[in-house]
């Protein structure tokens, strides 16, 4: 049996799917609206939190 492995982004990969600024993305995860975590410090998104993040902004249900 396997596990399927998120895909984890980093904040330039944010940026470039949203089409938004280093600080938006930060902005995002900082109140929470963005779910991310650290790996050895450096900062990662789940691709599936971006399109969580992008169906609750167009309304559609998930």
């Amino acid at each position: 049996m396997t596990t399927a492995v998120p895909e984890l982004l980093t904040v330039p990969d944010v940026m470039a799917r949203l089409k938004v600024g280093r600080t938006k993305v930060y902005d995002l995860i900082r109140t929470n609206r963005l779910v991310s975590l650290k790996v050895d410090g450096c900062r990662r998104i789940p691709a599936e939190a971006v399109r969580d993040f992008i169906r609750r902004g167009t309304g559609e249900a998930a």
